[in-house]
């Protein structure tokens, strides 16, 4: 909507500028009791990510505790979180992410 003569004589204007949507990291949290097979798979179907790459990840989670497996738009990230711990309770594993601000 374009801004009123009013507006535009006070300064105040509306913002037209497009601004690229905010992004938001999935960080997966290393725990004992999840087999490394079950975090592939989750990093496979959830993630989509490719075998090769999924086993690269799990060791960077195994090893350092925790590991961004991607990077996506608030409402994909906490479908994404969602749909692991879905799967995670499903099998009884403790599993968990975590989403932070980029």
């Amino acid at each position: 909507m374009p801004a009123t003569k009013e507006e535009e004589d006070s300064g105040v204007g509306v913002d037209t500028a497009l601004r690229q949507p905010k992004s938001y990291q999935v960080i997966m949290l290393n725990d004992d009791y999840t087999t490394r097979d079950f975090v592939v798979e989750v990093l496979v179907e959830v993630f989509r990510k490719s075998r090769p790459e999924a086993t690269a990840l799990m060791l960077n989670i195994h090893n350092e505790g925790r590991t961004v497996v991607g990077v996506y738009s608030y409402d994909i990230a906490v479908s994404k979180v969602r749909k692991t711990a879905e799967l995670a309770r499903k099998a009884d594993f403790p599993l968990r992410c975590q989403i932070e601000e980029v």
